[in-house]
């Protein structure tokens, strides 16, 4: 895992230099550039050392020189990749690196080679005969690329920090980018917290040619769902057992490492099948493992990743926190953000990579199973919503709401008020826009008080309208597991869990992201995946020989911290940063005084909120 950077146009060799080193805690191993003066081009690159220790550094040229390469992400079928080259006649000069590969993959099958890789990737590759720039981004978009073409000059680079050193790119806060991240906790794709930079899209290529022009955006792949045509006679056993046999296959794929490696644990169901499956590749007591701990009964989940930890047989690391010791690393965590993330278990992902971290370099996680199988809470509310909607009248909505907002205000973890409040408010409106008002932290007509001026519903959502309508199936099921694997995991989950790895140095895999296993899971009819409002329906009953019922079938609770009874509690101040600038004051203190009063639990506005003003924001 690294990170890139590098501008066609206005600079020179030290200001390349000044955007790879604005990334060296996603590199500190290694810092590589090349500049050409005549051509003004330079690509930079920051590297941690996970794979061909010795001969992979960058940026890495081809043995003509004519092709070069910074690379983030790991490619996992690279070795594969690379037996089809060599009998194609290309010759390799390293030992085993993946990014060797993508040089010879590219002249071999040009930029369709990215149809063929399985993995994790961002990188800038330059054609220097065609005079050429060509970037790309994974599939789900776990590693980032922002861009920008500004003043005559394009930049690129893994955050917007390395962006921001180049003088041609300004600092202008995006209010249309602002009142996305109100609306969604986080800031999506192609958006950037900057007008004028951009983020490359999950599964696109950018190609731009030094001759000049625009940029040319491409997408080469986009999750769909396309269930089988025909189920056969015993379909639970039988796709139960295959993906079982492919997410063992993703689980050895992602244990290639040259450094030490673990698994983050929570004892959940997607974190423990890693784990299990783990075990049986490793030889006994060589798996660590690691996870962390609330004091908070209703926001900790230790004990269960000790008891999974222990029927795997892993060597455990937990670190059990107090509030008061969270509360303490947020200005770390903040300092090294770039970009404004609503999701407060980015504090959990960050004490638990950087717990990780203290011994090992790589670690593989459970990302992205609750998307693909229907593992979120809003799944389960989706059949009586579809009753609520069609059966109750419009104008009786808000009368319900308003009952519902005398239920006592809890501030444990998922509690049954805040469940029952957020679900009525997305039923608010149409059904497109269900997903994104039950999971963001406000609603249209605040976000307008907030920024005192207009603001057009289908504007805002216009990601997640397109998740809804774009699907191939009618059923809200499938609908919303568009959403959740095409919006959210991109700019939310998977972002979250990019910058908090990153901050450390530390690498993280997700098995469950295996592009052979996800073409298979995303032909599974839905009602496999959620049935009787049982969520992850087959996947549970596929590991019923690996793991035990009391982890498979215990009531999910998520990776939260308390943020909302901080805020009632004052221990997370208020005051405002330079992005604040333009909001509506009295909105802010009115829902802050609520909170506190216990008439209103508003914990996602006020920690997305905070989070904004507390960043330490380069501003025009």
């Amino acid at each position: 895992m690294c990170g890139i950077a590098g501008f066609i146009g206005n600079g020179d060799v030290a200001l390349l230099g000044e955007m790879t080193d604005a990334l060296r805690h996603r590199g500190p191993d290694a810092r590589g550039l090349w500049w050409d003066a005549e051509r003004r081009i330079g690509l930079g690159h920051r590297r941690l050392s996970i794979v061909d220790l010795e001969s992979g550094d960058q940026p890495m040229w081809s043995a003509d020189g004519e092709l070069a390469v910074v690379f983030n992400g790991e490619i996992y079928d690279s070795m594969a990749l690379r037996a089809q080259l060599e009998e194609r006649g290309h010759r390799f000069v390293s030992h085993h690196s993946d990014t060797e590969v993508l040089l010879h993959g590219y002249r071999e099958w040009g930029d369709d080679f990215v149809e063929r890789l399985n993995g994790m990737w961002a990188f800038a590759l330059f054609d220097k005969r065609r005079g050429r720039l060509l970037l790309s981004r994974d599939r789900f978009g776990k590693k980032p690329l922002y861009y920008s073409m500004q003043r005559g000059t394009f930049a690129f680079g893994s955050e917007l920090k390395a962006l921001l050193r180049h003088p041609d790119v300004e600092a202008v806060i995006s209010r249309p980018a602002l009142r996305k991240y109100f609306a969604y906790g986080y800031i999506p794709a192609p958006h950037s917290l900057y007008a004028g930079v951009h983020k490359l899209p999950a599964g696109c290529n950018l190609s731009l040619e030094l001759a000049g022009g625009e940029p040319k955006i491409s997408r080469y792949w986009e999750f769909t769902l396309e269930p089988f045509d025909h189920t056969p006679p015993r379909a639970e056993e039988q796709w139960g057992e295959q993906l079982v046999e492919l997410l063992d296959a993703a689980v050895s794929r992602r244990l290639i490492s040259d450094v030490p490696l673990g698994v983050f644990l929570s004892g959940g169901i997607d974190s423990s099948a890693v784990a299990g499956l783990a075990a049986r590749h490793l030889p006994p007591g060589e798996l660590r493992t690691f996870a962390v701990g609330f004091r908070e009964a209703s926001f900790d989940e230790s004990i269960h990743a000790e008891r999974a930890a222990a029927h795997v047989g892993s060597r455990h690391r937990c670190a059990t926190l107090s509030p008061d010791a969270a509360l303490e690393v947020l200005p770390e965590i903040l300092a090294g953000l770039d970009e404004p993330m609503g999701d407060s278990s980015l504090l959990p992902t960050w004490l638990l990579c950087r717990e990780a971290r203290r011994e090992v370099r790589v670690a593989l996680g459970g990302d992205g199973a609750d998307e693909l199988f229907a593992g979120y809470d809003p799944f389960r509310a989706l059949r009586l919503a579809e009753t609520y909607d069609r059966v109750l009248p419009r104008r009786v909505h808000q009368a319900i709401r308003l009952l519902a907002a005398r239920l006592p205000t809890s501030h444990r973890n998922i509690s049954f008020d805040f469940k029952v409040k957020r679900a009525l408010a997305g039923l608010s409106y149409p059904s497109r826009m269900w997903n994104p008002v039950w999971m963001g932290p406000l609603e249209p007509g605040q976000i307008e008080e907030l920024f005192a001026e207009p603001v057009d519903p289908e504007e805002l959502y216009s990601e997640a309208i397109e998740c809804w309508e774009r699907c191939a199936g009618e059923s809200p099921v499938d609908r919303t597991l568009q959403f959740f694997t095409r919006l959210y995991l991109e700019n939310g989950i998977l972002a979250k869990v990019d910058r908090a790895s990153m901050l450390h140095g530390l690498e993280v895999r997700s098995p469950f992201l295996d592009i052979e296993l996800v073409d298979f899971v995303r032909r599974i009819p839905h009602r496999y995946k959620l049935r009787g409002g049982e969520t992850k329906y087959l996947l549970k009953r596929a590991l019923e020989p690996l793991l035990p019922r009391e982890i498979l079938y215990r009531k999910k609770k998520g990776f939260g911290v308390p943020v909302g009874r901080w805020f009632k509690d004052g221990q997370l101040g208020w005051d405002t940063g330079p992005a604040a600038a333009g909001f509506h004051a009295g909105f802010r203190e009115r829902l802050l005084a609520e909170h506190r009063s216990g008439r209103a639990d508003h914990r996602l506005y006020l920690w997305s909120q905070w989070l904004l003003d507390h960043m330490p924001i380069d501003h025009a």
